[in-house]
């Protein structure tokens, strides 16, 4: 399955028809028109107008057009699929979810949809976020939950507030949570998204931050900014170098695996498959091929 880079994911607030017009401008791999915390109470129906008509008119050039729903079970969730799903966008961000139950309901909500549309089954990605202890411990079942499932996002503010943990530079006390989401997208196949960072001014601490979750596995990060966008995207976008390096390596191994051959010497070292999936990561992290393969 061929799985689109999402190296930033860039949050515009749902009510706010020029950010959003800004930000499809900007060169993110997807703008999240949000419809849950960036927007008050009183102005969710204001939201849900503006980011179906934003959906409709706006031209969003390459990136993917999503909308975060307000959580399952809210009693606000369906009013933000009644109205936006008339845009038809690439996707929806689910936050908080906590069960695989949550995004089966979405699942079964949106396929119905499909068919009532005469729009393609399953074409309607989702994308769920992870920012609870019960989401975290549940995230092997929630990653499981639907085939339209693309990419596992954690949220490390909410988590913490959660468990009661308090925020620090380094980072320690989300570790664990960060990293179980890392696992969880990888042992099915999906994308992982790291957290926001909330110092808009501390740009070498984005980039840090950013370099971290790229170790760690992270596919992508969130922003909530635009002058996020090019530390995220120079963090995550592999040099020309590590892309020709890893087309070499993965043309190598098919040509081996056409002659029926396995494990294989390339450049000096012996290939096995850890190898070619890591090669396969950078290829996706540059737009080509797929994390997933």
């Amino acid at each position: 399955m061929n799985v689109r880079a999402r190296r930033t994911l860039l949050f515009m607030p749902g009510d706010e028809r020029r950010k959003i017009e800004k930000g499809a401008r900007l060169g993110p791999d997807a703008v999240i028109m949000d419809l849950e915390d960036g927007v008050a109470l009183n102005r969710k129906d204001v939201a849900r107008e503006t980011v179906r008509t934003a959906l409709q008119e706006v031209v969003f050039g390459r990136a993917e057009r999503l909308v975060r729903i307000n959580p399952v079970g809210s009693g606000l969730e369906e009013e933000d699929l009644d109205v936006t799903l008339a845009g038809r966008p690439d996707g929806y961000v689910v936050p908080k979810v906590e069960s695989p139950e949550q995004l089966a309901w979405l699942d079964e909500r949106l396929t119905a949809e499909e068919r009532a549309r005469g729009w393609p089954e399953g074409g309607v990605r989702l994308l769920a976020i992870l920012e609870s202890a019960r989401g975290i411990l549940h995230a092997g079942s929630i990653a499981a939950a639907t085939p339209r499932l693309e990419a596992l996002i954690f949220g490390a503010e909410d988590f913490a507030g959660d468990v009661g943990a308090r925020r620090t530079p380094g980072g320690w006390e989300i570790l664990y949570a960060r990293s179980a989401v890392v696992v969880a997208a990888a042992a099915h196949g999906l994308q992982a998204v790291d957290t926001v960072f909330t110092d808009l001014h501390d740009v070498e601490g984005l980039r840090q931050d950013a370099t971290l979750a790229l170790q760690l596995g992270f596919d992508g990060k969130l922003a909530i900014h635009p002058r996020q966008i090019p530390v995220i995207l120079d963090v995550f976008t592999p040099s020309a170098e590590e892309v020709e390096r890893a087309r070499r390596l993965i043309a190598a191994f098919e040509a081996h695996q056409k002659r029926g051959r396995g494990a294989f010497a390339h450049e000096g070292k012996m290939v096995d498959m850890p190898m070619i999936r890591a090669a396969r990561r950078v290829l996706a992290r540059a737009g080509e091929g797929s994390s997933a393969e």
